[in-house]
């Protein structure tokens, strides 16, 4: 490990020494914990701020509209934090200063909006966010499997039109791919409708975020501090863990090896990670410590924001190599539980009762310990923490249009793309069908009847079963001759699909990319 790596201070001791984290140790990420008001938001701030100054990018969601204040200079005559510097001995230091900062917003209401499309987040992800069931998560990966065929899944409409295809298709369906009842295409529907009225439909289509964005320097050499507004986002738990959790997969699937360097390539931090891990099954847990420790080599440090260390699964816990233990009550057993797990998880200083000193810290107080230059953890310290340079709270709604309008990536994301794919190309091949319909049904009442015999009415087809069917055959089948029967398209499509295919749909998804390749999928 470098030695001249650089240093980030967090604060400082009683006797004045200075905590700090070293910058090329930064990517062994880290958690920020404490209850709520006792300066968690603020340390986040600080760090955010510190990296952007050392030249390294930072992701962060703004669950409160506090963060926004990274984009404006504090206030200059803000005596406590004056005198905070004053009690540090860093009063010279005291310059407040702006970030660069970019705003994004699922909603596109209070930030450049943010999307991805259905093939992109892959089904792994998708059957999580909507709560499926082992048979639901099934029938959806089935439906994947179905659109690699020809069928781009960008947008909600894509995959709900594509999912009613399988419904009428069930039968021949079934004889390949195994159950796939419409029951429960009916079941991934309604949930499908539920997360459309959450104001999930945003997020899905084009053009999709490019998460070399959020890789950024400004002209001054300063990281761009990319802050998504999560005030709205945050009433769905779900998405917005989701989202966050897509987005690291995307980092790690994008960006190459760095091993270690002077600093990190990019600094992540992901507030309320409780929701991350909130009812959350044991292999998916498993997959996001996978995640976390493989994602380091890329050059991302990650640091979880949360009220509690027991908010955070030992797994993950044991890959976080800073601590920042702000103040902890304990009102009640859960609450003294999270205060020995806390005490326990630090290299303990024969100087302090850990436990008692948690809950006795006062508002800007923490208990800290960091990675050394070896990566081992130094003793636990008692810490005045640094406050930022930048405002403290949130700006007001000129002050973020005019940033809106006046950054890089202005004009990027703001107007939704809707090219062809699964919804119209469905539509245009029912229409095909339909109308070859109509033209035998005319054919067959302009032939005349054989001698001696009544005419023959055109013989039916099997209504939009039927028509959907052939909709799916014929992407599928071939052109002239007879027609392929689904059962026979699905057949052939199968068989294309074996080794070719199968790499896709193990690497796809927001977590299945970590055991193969991945990258943007059209």
């Amino acid at each position: 490990m470098p030695t001249e790596s650089p240093l980030l201070l967090i604060g400082k001791t009683a006797d004045g020494r200075p905590i700090e984290i070293r910058a090329g140790m930064a990517n062994r990420h880290g958690l920020i914990a404490g209850a709520t008001g006792t300066g968690k938001t603020v340390t986040l701030q600080n760090l955010a701020q510190s990296f952007s100054r050392l030249g390294v990018p930072v992701f962060t969601a703004d669950v409160k509209g506090d963060l926004a204040g990274l984009s404006c200079a504090g206030d200059p005559a803000n005596e406590r934090v004056k005198k905070r510097y004053e009690d540090l001995g860093l009063a010279e230091a005291f310059q407040p200063e702006a970030g660069t900062t970019v705003f994004y917003d699922l909603y596109g209401q209070r930030g450049h909006p943010v999307r991805t499309t259905m093939s992109e987040m892959g089904p792994l992800v998708l059957g999580r966010l909507l709560d499926l069931n082992d048979v639901q998560q099934g029938v959806l990966e089935i439906a994947f499997r179905i659109s690699d065929e020809g069928l781009p899944l960008l947008d909600l409409k894509d995959l709900r039109s594509l999912l009613t295809a399988m419904a009428e298709c069930a039968g021949e369906l079934t004889t390949r791919y195994g159950n796939v009842s419409k029951t429960t295409v009916g079941a991934i529907q309604r949930k499908l409708a539920s997360l459309e009225d959450a104001g999930a439909d945003q997020f899905f289509g084009e053009p999709a975020i490019d998460v070399k964005d959020f890789l950024k320097v400004d002209g001054q050499g300063r990281g761009v501090v990319s802050v998504l507004d999560a005030t709205k986002l945050l009433h769905d738990g779900r998405l917005y863990a989701t989202f966050l959790l897509w987005l690291l997969s995307q980092l790690f699937t994008t960006l190459d090896e760095v091993g270690d360097a002077k600093k990190p390539r990019l600094v992540f931090f992901f507030d309320e990670a409780h929701l991350l891990f909130k009812d959350a099954p044991k292999s998916l847990v498993d997959k996001i410590e996978q995640v976390v420790r493989l994602i380091r080599s890329k050059g991302v440090g990650v640091y979880f924001v949360t009220q509690s260390p027991l908010d955070i699964p030992e797994t993950v816990l044991g890959q976080l190599g800073h601590r920042v233990q702000h103040a902890l009550r304990a009102f009640t057993p859960r609450d003294q539980a999270a205060v020995r797990t806390a005490a326990e998880t630090f290299r303990q200083n024969p100087a302090l009762k850990t436990a008692d000193v948690i809950m006795e810290l006062a508002v800007g107080e923490a208990l800290v310990s960091v990675l050394d230059e070896q990566g081992r953890p130094t003793i636990v310290e008692r810490t005045l923490c640094l406050p930022p340079l930048s405002r403290l709270g949130p700006i007001t709604d000129d002050e973020r249009k005019k940033l809106i309008e006046n950054s890089a990536v202005y004009g990027k994301y703001e107007d939704a793309i809707d090219r062809e794919s699964a919804y119209e190309i469905l539509a245009k091949r029912q229409g095909q069908l339909f109308g070859e319909k109509e033209e035998a049904a005319e054919a067959g009442k302009e032939e005349a009847a054989p001698k001696g015999k009544a005419a023959e009415p055109a013989k039916e087809e099997g209504g939009f079963m039927s028509t959907m069917s052939g909709v799916l055959s014929g992407l599928f089948g071939g052109g002239g001759g007879k027609r392929q029967s689904a059962a026979e398209a699905f057949g052939k499509s199968v068989a294309r699909q074996v080794g070719s295919k199968v790499g896709q749909e193990i690497a796809r998804g927001v977590l299945g990319s970590i055991f193969g390749g991945g990258g943007r999928r059209r």
